[in-house]
Parts: structure tokens; C-alpha cells; sequence
């Protein structure tokens, strides 16, 4: 996709680096939350579309970001937040209604939403562009008085091409950076930063590599029983697919047969087949890893962020949920990571974490990992990093505006200004069919009526979000928040079954 044509003749990539140090100037005097500011937040999925395809309800999820609109409890920022489609004034009073301190109408006052009218399958940004007067509009909703920036999922040459065309700048990554966080850049940083990794190989091109690949692998471990390959713009693991060995298989064997067994390849997003995997690896390169068995195993993940100052900071660690073929697909996540590793997790993490700060990586990011529980202890593996925001970034946001607490890197925990700890649960996949059809308003209904709704007092309850793929999809996410693991745990397992409870027809409840 093209790019804005700059009229002063500058290459977008040098222009974007100088308009990136107007957000270190901002940043030193950001400290003062009362100081006026716009947030123009543009949740916009620019990711392979194909795959992004495979996701129930994927327009739904630029729905995710509405957890900053508790960014109004400072009383002088302005948020600006764009949709595909309009975003029901339900859900908008829903996240306002969250807001400690702060009357709806003042938060209203400061709130622009702008939406494209546009639900086709591209990205959100790609629509913007293609619209001068939501430009116009975009611009005339930036106080031009006070510094403003854009906040987004992920920062690609699309989005680049919106800052420049808005002269704003963007909390993110370069995406002339965007290689250091696919599967085979993660590999070369990891294993610059000294990291475990499974075994495997980077900068693959097409089916002829994977093969050779795979043929390497069960040379040099025979006992190998499954491998995974990956594209390299792959997420959620919509972009992996598992591979079997069989037994002791001689090297020589396993190439004669490579054609035949590539086509049985299991692929983890639903309803793709090898044809279409294979071709998308050539479109993109990828991977290839030993997969990593472990009779106890986790799948335990830290976020880090660098502030445009270059100040490094640890965010939070997560313990993912998985489900899927092989258990590559991202389904939620508890907050924090297992007190036995989150601290061995959040040290290896901070070694790649500072090889991206010193590479020129802005913002905040993740690095995955798998854990397998050994005799010795626990042995962490470097899977992947994701140079954007993920599945872990709006369940922790959600909880430091509505506690207003802090994370803490010693203990890997998190307190509330009295010194409480808080836990989580978090899910962008809850999903039934008996959800279809209820509404937004319903599901407010039935959370304030079963005690569900989270109560700031307490600083416990359930936040949801994707409340848009509700009714359509049978779909929903949301925030468990408890004062325990097993509390939020058993707070998750009662709103599930509140909901499937609300979801039977009324004779069978």
C-alpha cells in the first residue's frame, strides 16, 4: 500500500523519524496528568488480512482500545477514538460509567468518535486514508494548543503514512523496525541476548526449506516427535502449523517423503489448508522449531515498554492460555505469571528487551515464552517477541485506571494504593452459542443484577470488552479482577456460567 507523497520531497521514513522527536519533548513534561493533551487512538488491525480473517468477529476487535478511554479521568485530555463502524452509545457509557471521579458529561465533552462507515475486511487505517473529510475531521479534534499523539495496535507503513498525513506523531514502533519481532528476527535477537530457544531454523523461503529444515531437525535430535512451522507475520498462532515425525525415522526417509507429508501439515488456523500455508510462507518466510514437549509446561509471557526518553520498563509478566492444535492459540491469560518463574521470566525477557531499546524500539511489546518444569527447576524457552500491543495489553491497562495501582518489578506483582494485591483473569474468547443475540444492554443488565459488575470500592468484579461481537458472534471478552489467582479464577467460572445461564431460553433455565 502506498504511502503520503511528501510535498517537501523527504523520504516518509526520515520525515516519521523527525516527527518522532516532538514525543521525547512531550514525554518530559507528560508527568503532569493534569497538563492538556489529545490521544487520538487508532485500533486498527494492519496484520496479514488473510489470516486476520480466520478470527470470529475481527472488526469487533478494534473494540479492544476502549479501555483507554479511561484515559479522561485526567480532567484535561481529549481522546479522539476511530472505528471501522460506529461504536453504540451503550458501550461508550459502559467504560464511561468506570471513570472514578469524573461526571459522564464532562468525560462526553472531551471524547470525539469517528467511524469510517465502512465494515469491509481491511484495515482501519487503510480506510481513514482513503477519506479526506475524516482527515479533516481528525485534525479539527486535535486541540491545536496542546500536545497530541497517536496511540496504536500496531504501527505499520500504514500508519506511518496517517501520522505524517496529521502531522502527529506515534507512541510506537518504527515500522522499519517490524523485522526485529517476526519469528525468524526474534530468533537473531534472542539468541544475540544469550536466551534459550528451541532448536530450529530462521530466514526460510519456501516449501524446499522447511523441508530441509525439518530434515536437520530430526538429524540432529531423532528422537523428535513434533515440529512447528511458522510464517513470520504470523499471530495468535493463526500462523503456525504442527508437524509429525514418525519415530525413528532415517533422514533420508524423511526427505524422499517431505512433498507427501507437507501436504498433511496440521494448521492452526481453522480451515486452512497447505496449499494456502505454503503460500503465504513464500509470500512472508518463517521458521522452523523443534516443538517443545514437557509433561508440566506454561506458556508464560513479560511485557516491557520504552518511553520516548529511552527509559526501559518491565510492565507486567502473564501466564497465556492456550488452546488449539498443539496449543498454539492465544485464548486469554492470567495476571501475573506463576510466583515460581514470573521473576526467571521477567529477567530473560529484560535481556532481549534491552537489545530492542538499543535498536530503537518505542513502546510497549511482549516477549512469549514456553516453560517446562524439570527436576532442576524450570526451563524457559524464547518463542517469539510482539512489537505491538497484544492479548496482555488492555486487560493490564484496564486494571491500572480503574485501581489506579502499581506494578511491581521485584515482586512481579501488582498493588493497589493501599498495598492490596490484585489478580486477574483475562479472555478475548469467551464464546457460546446461547450468547447470540443478547444485547449490550443485556449483559450490563445481568452483570449489575448478579453482583458481577466491578465496584471500585472493592476494587474487585468483571470489566468486559469486544461487548460489539456480543450479539452477532456469541462472543465476548472480559477482566476478571480478584484479590487471589483462585479468586479471580472462580470469579471467571461464575460469570461464565451467569451468562450461559441468561443465554438458554427461559423454560430451560
Amino acid at each position: 500500500m502506498n504511502e503520503v507523497t511528501l510535498p517537501d520531497g523527504k523520504e516518509p521514513a526520515a520525515a516519521f523519524q523527525a516527527l518522532q522527536q516532538e514525543l521525547g519533548r512531550w514525554f518530559e513534561r507528560s508527568a503532569d496528568h493534569l497538563r492538556p493533551q489529545t490521544v487520538v487512538v487508532l485500533p486498527s488491525l494492519s496484520l496479514d488480512q488473510e489470516v486476520l480473517g480466520k478470527i470470529t468477529g475481527v472488526l469487533q476487535y478494534e473494540q479492544r482500545l476502549l479501555c483507554l478511554l479511561l484515559l479522561l479521568r485526567y480532567p484535561n485530555t481529549r481522546v479522539v477514538y476511530l472505528t471501522s463502524d460506529p461504536v453504540p452509545q451503550s458501550i461508550v457509557d459502559y467504560y464511561l460509567h468506570l471513570l472514578p471521579g469524573i461526571p459522564r458529561s464532562h468525560a462526553m465533552a472531551r471524547l470525539t468518535l469517528i467511524a469510517c462507515h465502512d465494515s469491509s475486511a481491511r484495515p482501519l487505517t487503510e480506510k481513514v486514508l482513503e477519506r479526506p473529510r475524516v482527515i479533516a475531521r481528525l485534525r479539527a479534534a486535535v486541540a491545536p494548543d496542546a500536545p497530541a499523539h497517536l496511540t496504536c495496535f500496531n504501527v505499520s507503513p500504514l500508519e506511518r503514512s496517517l501520522a505524517l498525513a496529521l502531522g502527529l506523531p506515534v507512541y510506537g514502533c518504527d515500522p522499519d523496525l517490524l523485522p526485529l519481532g517476526s519469528k525468524s528476527g526474534s530468533r537473531r535477537l534472542f539468541r544475540k541476548a544469550g536466551l534459550l530457544i528451541p532448536d530450529g531454523a530462521e530466514d526460510l523461503r519456501d516449501a524446499g526449506d522447511i523441508g530441509e529444515g525439518l530434515v536437520a531437525l530430526k538429524a540432529r535430535n531423532p528422537g523428535l516427535r513434533r515440529a512447528v512451522v511458522k510464517v513470520n507475520e504470523g499471530f495468535s498462532g493463526e500462523g503456525n502449523a504442527i508437524f509429525d515425525f514418525r519415530g525413528e525415522e532415517a533422514p533420508d526417509c524423511l526427505r524422499a517423503e517431505m512433498t507427501d507429508r507437507l501436504a498433511r501439515l496440521r494448521c492452526v488456523a481453522a480451515g486452512m489448508g497447505w496449499p494456502a500455508f505454503e503460500e503465504k510462507f513464500v509470500e512472508m518466510g518463517g521458521v522452523v522449531e523443534a516443538f517443545v514437549e514437557g509433561k508440566v509446561k506454561r506458556s508464560p509471557s513479560a511485557q516491557y515498554r520504552v518511553d520516548p526518553l529511552g527509559r526501559l520498563d518491565v510492565v507486567s509478566t502473564h501466564d497465556q492460555v492456550t488452546s488449539g492444535t498443539g496449543g498454539q492459540v492465544f485464548e486469554g491469560c492470567r495476571f501475573p505469571a506463576n510466583a515460581a518463574y514470573r521473576l526467571e521470566v521477567q529477567e530473560a525477557g529484560l535481556a532481549a528487551a534491552e537489545e530492542l531499546r538499543a535498536a530503537g524500539v518505542l513502546g510497549r511489546f511482549g516477549v512469549d515464552f514456553v516453560s517446562v518444569r524439570e527436576a532442576e527447576g524450570w526451563r524457559h524457552y524464547a518463542l517469539e517477541i510482539n512489537l505491538r500491543k497484544g492479548g496482555t495489553t488492555h486487560p493490564f491497562l484496564m486494571l491500572q485506571s480503574l485501581t489506579d495501582g502499581h506494578y511491581d518489578p521485584e515482586t512481579g506483582t501488582f498493588r493497589s494504593p493501599s498495598g492490596r494485591p490484585l489478580y486477574y483473569y483475562a479472555s478475548d474468547n469467551l464464546a457460546a452459542p446461547q450468547y447470540r443475540g443478547l444485547t449490550p444492554d443485556d449483559l450490563i443488565d445481568i452483570a449489575v443484577e448478579h453482583g458481577l459488575h466491578f465496584h471500585t470500592s472493592r476494587q474487585e468484579g468483571v470489566v468486559f470488552h469486544l461487548i460489539g461481537a456480543l450479539s452477532e458472534f456469541g462472543k465476548l471478552g472480559l477482566v476478571c479482577v480478584a484479590g487471589s489467582e483462585r479468586g479471580a479464577d472462580r470469579l471467571y467460572r461464575e460469570t461464565v456460567a451467569v451468562l450461559d445461564r441468561a443465554g438458554m431460553p427461559e423454560a430451560a433455565r
